[in-house]
């Protein structure tokens, strides 16, 4: 078993300011094996019919631990009341402490007749990430991990299986939009997954996805709402206030896993165009562990000049972030172009192929070129 430290001193570091940890990710992403790392853990598997009689008085369950105990509820959706249980641990037993892991945030569940609000850190576990391929998991084949994806068992296979990635699409629909949504279109739902796969990266526009799906415009809205939830969906707002000529409503969204991005897309080998472009998405997984969602944006003018990601530092501060595969190739127009508007912040340009980052000047211009691993060290403060 390979011991993912970094995400067992997140979910450690989120302790230390709540009781309740919620560990949330996509169906086979690890969050149980990555659960199970957790030393002295009481573990409990709560699809059981075992664990849900034991969890029956929850009040009683939690006399009957030791005094600072850990104790993972892995699936606790499964339980009658899963926020009952969870509220009289966090109010009446604070010394215990808790992580309970599901496949989506934990208000797309009805069962979940509380938020806990103000009771719990919430964690997304994203596929594994590029610095953890490299770090942890020993894997420097970048084509394969653009290829495979980061779930990690294609991840760890040496051959690519396009029956996981169809399985796990099914498999997804039967498991969580079936029953945390009640959607009972099962072939107009997955032609809108697939359809939101292949057209990952790109500006979405409602009304072409309900052409092409043969889904009504708010039927789309409705299920793009639970593919964010379910976590199989991500998207970027434009940034925007500062000129007449930006782009202020469409949202550009990726899919959650390169992967199936190219399963989707019948990719069995990249050109470098295709590399790009999931090598956007390996660097916003990224972005997400580090900023709040509701700090990450695109930028793009009528122009057409664009900059990938936008990260909202303070009231008037915004990194700008170019994510190419060879840094030569940065267009510094669409720097200047927002720098213009918006000139408080860092620039970067994230690459794959930079051993060490260095700074290059463009006029009045300081651009950071950097690698993935050492943004991700930055920011963590190392």
């Amino acid at each position: 078993m390979i011991y993912r430290n970094f995400w067992i001193q997140q979910i450690f570091q989120a302790w230390n300011k709540r009781s309740l940890v919620w560990l949330s990710g996509v169906r086979r992403v690890g969050k149980t094996t990555l659960a199970k790392m957790i030393d002295n853990a009481i573990y409990l598997n709560c699809d059981l019919p075992s664990v849900q009689r034991q969890l029956a008085e929850p009040e009683l369950f939690y006399q009957s631990l030791p005094k600072q105990s850990i104790v993972i509820f892995d699936e606790i959706h499964r339980l009658p009341d899963p926020s009952l249980t969870l509220k009289i641990g966090t109010d009446e037993f604070p010394e215990i402490k808790i992580l309970a892991t599901g496949s989506s945030t934990l208000a797309a569940n009805k069962k979940f007749r509380d938020s806990l609000s103000g009771r719990k850190i919430q964690i997304y576990l994203p596929p594994v990430i590029w610095p953890e391929c490299l770090d942890t998991f020993r894997i420097t084949d970048f084509n394969h991990r653009l290829l495979a994806g980061g779930l990690p068992e294609p991840l760890l296979s040496t051959e690519l299986d396009p029956t996981f990635y169809s399985e796990w699409i099914d498999s997804f629909y039967a498991r969580d939009i079936q029953e945390l949504f009640g959607v009972r279109n099962r072939e107009g739902f997955l032609k809108l997954l697939r359809l939101v796969m292949h057209q990952s990266g790109q500006l979405f526009e409602t009304t072409n996805l309900a052409k092409l799906s043969g889904l009504s415009r708010p039927t789309v809205l409705a299920h793009l709402e639970a593919m964010e939830v379910s976590h199989v969906l991500f998207c970027l707002p434009p940034y925007h206030g500062g000129s007449r000529r930006e782009i202020t409503r469409r949202p550009k969204c990726y899919a959650f896993d390169t992967g199936f991005v190219a399963f989707v897309n019948g990719w069995d080998s990249l050109r470098d165009s295709e590399k790009g472009l999931l090598w956007e998405h390996l660097v916003l997984d990224v972005l997400r562990i580090h900023h709040l969602k509701e700090n990450l944006f695109y930028w793009r003018d009528k122009s057409q000049r664009e900059i990938d990601f936008v990260i909202r530092i303070d009231r008037d501060t915004v990194d700008a972030i170019e994510t190419k595969l060879h840094p030569d190739a940065v267009n510094i127009a669409n720097f200047q172009a927002f720098r213009a508007v918006y000139p408080k912040g860092q620039n970067f340009v994230i690459s794959p192929v930079i051993p060490r980052s260095y700074q290059r000047q463009f006029g009045d211009l300081l651009i950071n070129f950097i690698s993935l691993q050492e943004y991700h060290q930055r920011m963590l403060g190392g």
